[in-house]
């Protein structure tokens, strides 16, 4: 059974950091791409970020470039979300997914950034 369970997130301060997590089971974790994506208060989800395999590729969201580093330890089946310089607007319900559309994503680990 496919499962991806996200966690790390929390209430933080403008400017402040967190890294999420996502334990990946039931699959070959370490042959698939893999996806962070994001829901807002009253909005759609919205793709933040993707990396390949091996992790030697990766890709953002131009809301998040520069702020934000997507890792993974395929020896842990783990993702990483790396979240530096925090904005109200990042505030979210964050999920891992096997695809940018939130396909197969866990229940979510929420982001609040607030002062």
């Amino acid at each position: 059974q496919v499962q991806l369970v996200e966690s790390g997130g929390g209430l933080v301060q403008p400017g402040g950091s967190l890294r999420l997590s996502c334990a990946a089971s039931g699959f070959t974790f370490g042959s698939s791409w893999m996806y962070w994506v994001r829901q807002a208060p009253g909005k759609g989800l919205e793709w933040v970020s993707s990396i390949n395999t091996v992790g030697g590729s990766t890709n953002y969201a131009r809301s998040v470039k520069g702020r934000f580093t997507i890792s993974r330890d395929n020896a842990k089946n783990t993702l990483y979300l790396q979240m530096n310089s925090l904005k109200p607007e990042d505030t979210a319900l964050y999920y891992c997914a096997r695809d940018q559309f939130g396909g197969g994503r866990g229940q979510g680990t929420q982001v609040t950034v607030s002062s």
